[in-house]
């Protein structure tokens, strides 16, 4: 079997106004025969491990805003053209080179990314970043939660000089500028929508009895102050790569959760994770398909992943979720999260498994960060606002810009062409029915990732790059 690791348009001026909700997309059963499996590429099968990175909280112009041939932040003459409201001065604010290693963002719920979006101005960042201070919620954990102490850096870039690997990466593989968070909300539904396609709360342990939520599925902290656990019923990737017999690893790093329980708030006391405590980081020990088919142990610790890697034993898929320290999540250190990215890579490119490895890196939201496209439409769920997004594999074309749109659905159909004969996680086919509103990696608007390969090239070598590179960020000064 083949393996897979996966790592995780408008624009005005200063207007001003709220945004309206989005369309509310209530889930309907599927029903009818499903469409006829698009045709497979057979070269896809040259990709034996599939691995995807998931960092935390960065909007594609907050990283590659200004990458020479990428949609980025609308310029003349190397100045942004583009000036959003600030309720709080009466004048607007034009985005800026933001050198900072250390950025705050803002909130980054369903509710932020209404505000933000506004109605597809794209202009509510700023305003809703005035907003956000009040999400604090009492927390004195971060100095940033003062009053008056908060930066307003949600307009704030960074550049190849502040980002050099990752600009690297880019520059020699492939760069997504199209890439949407699949859902217009927070951090645990898109993990849910990265391993099940769906974000949705369940009354009993039946597929059936499970309803969208975009915004609040049952967070797995909430145990920890005495709530009952959740119950994710529906059905997710692994329970097909298990029936298929493809092997699978969810790698968590041991640490403190990048993000809070609460959606909207922006710091909070730290939660501790590791692969044995399901999180918002790690959903899937609480999925009943994990648990009925004794799956539990494919959750592992971080120095799991990189044992295979030395051995050259990756399974076929394998999911990446770091810790706050290193997870570019405000505040940690953008530096921070460079160094990690670089040795997991480094890690798959040294590893005798590289020859037939496609890596998948992304951000998993936005972080309350400015970003100029207007995200499409696609159901009640989605998409959410851009995010950066990379493929880095030896088939990997070079230094190519893909404009397709694309959402992490576009990973859950690389892998199921490549290993699962083009199953999807539908319930007509699959076996579980449940009353998700869509096939999301169906969807007519979703590109292919395969567009991304040229499978008849020479497979590339790999490009091993330092952990600490120069950058010109500022370091950061706490207290």
């Amino acid at each position: 079997m083949a393996a897979i690791v996966v790592t995780a348009l408008s624009l005005t001026g200063c207007q001003g106004g709220k945004a309206p909700a989005r369309p509310a997309g209530g889930p309907s059963v599927l029903s009818g025969p499903a469409p006829p499996a698009p045709a497979i590429n057979p070269d896809i099968h040259k990709i034996r491990h599939v691995v995807v990175i998931m960092q935390e909280n960065r909007s594609f112009d907050s990283y590659f805003g200004t990458y020479p041939g990428a949609d980025g932040i609308p310029m003349r003459d190397g100045v942004p053209t583009v000036c959003l409201p600030d309720p709080h001065t009466g004048r607007c604010v034009r985005p800026f080179h933001d050198r900072s290693d250390l950025n705050q963002g803002s909130a980054h719920d369903g509710a932020a990314a209404r505000y933000d979006i506004a109605g597809g101005k794209m202009n509510g960042f700023v305003a809703e970043a005035r907003r956000a201070p009040k999400h604090c919620g009492g927390q004195a954990v971060d100095p940033f939660c003062a009053a008056g102490t908060r930066p307003l850096d949600v307009m704030g870039y960074h550049t190849g000089a502040d980002l050099p690997n990752y600009w690297a990466y880019a520059r020699h593989f492939v760069l997504q500028d199209h890439m949407f968070e699949p859902n217009t909300s927070w951090s645990l539904p898109a993990h849910l929508f990265m391993v099940s396609e769906w974000s949705a709360r369940c009354s009993t342990h039946s597929p059936m009895s499970c309803r969208n939520a975009l915004n609040d599925p049952v967070n797995p902290d909430s145990i920890a102050s005495g709530g009952a656990p959740p119950i994710y019923a529906w059905t997710d990737l692994t329970y097909l790569l298990h029936a298929h017999h493809v092997s699978w690893r969810y790698y968590v790093m041991r640490g403190s959760q990048p993000d809070c329980a609460d959606s909207g708030v922006i710091t909070c006391s730290p939660v501790l994770q590791n692969a044995r405590t399901p999180g918002i980081w790690n959903p899937l020990p609480y999925f009943d398909t994990v648990k009925s088919d004794h799956q539990e142990g494919n959750i592992q610790g971080l120095s799991s992943f990189y044992q295979a890697a030395r051995a050259g034993t990756l399974p076929a898929v394998s999911w990446i979720t770091p810790a706050q320290i290193v997870s570019d999540h405000p505040p940690a250190l953008v530096s921070h999260g460079q160094t990690y990215v670089t040795r997991l890579i480094n890690a798959i490119m040294t590893s005798r498994d590289w020859s037939s490895t496609a890596i998948f890196l992304t951000w998993d939201d936005w972080g309350g960060f400015y970003d100029h496209v207007n995200p499409p439409v696609v159901d009640g769920n989605g998409y959410g606002l851009r995010v950066p997004g990379l493929v880095i594999s030896p088939y990997a074309r070079r230094g190519f810009i893909d404009h397709q749109v694309l959402s992490f659905d576009a990973y859950d159909r690389f892998i199921e062409d490549d290993f699962l004969g083009g199953q999807r996680i539908d319930p007509r086919t699959d076996g579980r029915p449940d009353p998700r509103p869509d096939v999301r990696e169906d969807v007519k608007i979703l590109g292919n990732l395969v567009a991304d390969f040229n499978f008849h090239q020479r497979p590339r070598a790999p490009m091993i790059l330092p952990v600490h590179p120069h950058t010109d960020l500022i370091p950061a000064h706490h207290g």
